[in-house]
């Protein structure tokens, strides 16, 4: 068996708890600032995600457009499944 297959997978609530502590111990434990910088950076990528979704034509995404909101996705994501 290759050894990719023999890799755990990582439990995302794990995942989250460690970037969650990462992001504040980044910011020596200031949560206020660890709140601002992750807006700050969601607002960069959403700006990125407009950018992209300005200069992508329809034949390459074959329809698909990228939406801002994550409930919009979910929604998305559950009528095609």
């Amino acid at each position: 068996m290759p050894a990719a297959q023999q890799i755990a997978p990582i439990d995302n609530a794990d995942q989250t708890i460690d970037d969650f502590a990462a992001a504040l111990a980044w910011h020596d434990g200031d949560a206020e600032a660890t709140i601002r910088t992750l807006l700050a950076d969601c607002r960069h990528l959403r700006e990125q995600l407009a950018l992209a979704e300005i200069s992508m034509s329809l034949g390459f995404t074959r329809g698909w457009r990228p939406c801002n909101e994550p409930a919009a996705a979910i929604g998305s994501a559950n009528a095609s499944g």
